[in-house]
């Protein structure tokens, strides 16, 4: 296992390519929304708290956050998914294109409802999370319409991103049309992984799975010791004929793996501080296709994800970075 050490030069050289990179990112959107406020008493109707709300937002979540990374890191960013005809479908919509994310590869399903993530959080604590969402995998309609607009953008792109959240988007019918596609395209191909579809992505460029998913995912008790990693990595290449798997392992860095040659590689984590974790594998698997679409070798575009990560990890909620941060911390 060798420790990967580029030059602070040749990754700053491979910054200044990512601007204008067209990324693709097929996946579940959902809508993140947050009410805060403050907890003074127990409610006599019931021995809960009752929160004055101060402040009420909301953002881009599941694939839309992989997106507002993509779009902080200067990329052009287009979006596959579908939204419900609802207010939820609105503010979504609204909040990716005020980020600069094109959206016409969005189909409009009135059977489904857009997910919708409602936390409500109370002195720094969440209190209750309240989930709106429909499960079931798109109707055959929605389908061709969706892979339709993927297939037509395909092209025109330099790398796609698969973002599975286990909302009936990404189906094996949907990784199987989109790799083929992407195949004739000649762009690469990664995925963020559901540890329920964790065999279906047969195939791509790269995985970015944390280490929970990569051992869970193969169905195998989670170790932390690097012998057991490094044996695990070589089981998910040849279990599903990946170019690469790139596993994430908190505060003990990344591990790379690649097929050809097979080599294996350390990178040390570069978080100073962790205040949260929320969103990290967003900013991973962003960075990482902006490298490779920028012309990294894989060790190279792993180093930068990682990098990118410790920057995250360093602030309070789902974060996204710049380009001028990865440049600073350079």
């Amino acid at each position: 296992m060798k420790t990967v050490r580029p030059s602070p030069k040749r990754l700053r050289t491979l910054l200044s390519r990512f601007r204008d990179k067209r990324i693709l990112v097929l996946g579940d959107l959902m809508l993140d929304h947050f009410i805060r406020g403050k907890v003074r008493r127990i409610s006599p109707e019931a021995p809960v708290p009752v929160v004055a709300v101060t402040e009420d937002s909301h953002m881009p979540g599941g694939s839309g956050n992989v997106c507002s990374n993509l779009a902080s890191l200067e990329a052009k960013v287009s979006v596959f998914s579908t939204i419900g005809d609802d207010l939820q479908g609105s503010h979504l919509m609204r909040d990716l294109e005020e980020r600069g994310v094109d959206t016409r590869g969005v189909v409009l399903d009135a059977n489904r409802v857009t997910t919708k993530k409602t936390r409500v959080v109370a002195d720094h604590q969440q209190v209750v999370r309240f989930d709106r969402e429909t499960l079931t995998p798109l109707s055959p309609a929605s389908h061709r319409d969706l892979m339709a607009r993927l297939e037509a953008a395909l092209p025109q792109a330099h790398a796609l991103i698969i973002s599975d959240y286990g909302k009936g988007i990404i189906t094996k019918t949907a990784v199987a049309q989109a790799l083929k596609a992407a195949r004739r395209a000649k762009i690469p191909v990664l995925v963020d992984p559901k540890i329920e579809h964790f065999l279906r992505y047969r195939g791509v460029d790269c995985m970015t799975p944390n280490l929970n998913e990569a051992f869970s995912g193969m169905g195998l008790p989670v170790r932390e010791d690097d012998a057991s990693v490094a044996e695990l990595g070589g089981k998910i290449l040849n279990r599903l004929k990946l170019r690469s798997v790139l596993i994430t392992r908190g505060e003990r860095g990344m591990t790379l793996f690649e097929s050809s040659p097979p080599r294996i590689w350390h990178i040390p984590t570069e978080a100073r501080e962790v205040f949260d974790v929320t969103g990290a594998g967003d900013t991973v698997i962003s960075t990482l296709a902006l490298a490779l679409a920028s012309g990294s070798r894989l060790e190279e575009a792993a180093c930068l994800a990682n990098l990118a990560a410790g920057i995250a990890v360093g602030k309070l909620g789902t974060a996204t970075i710049s380009v001028p941060e990865l440049r600073r911390r350079l």
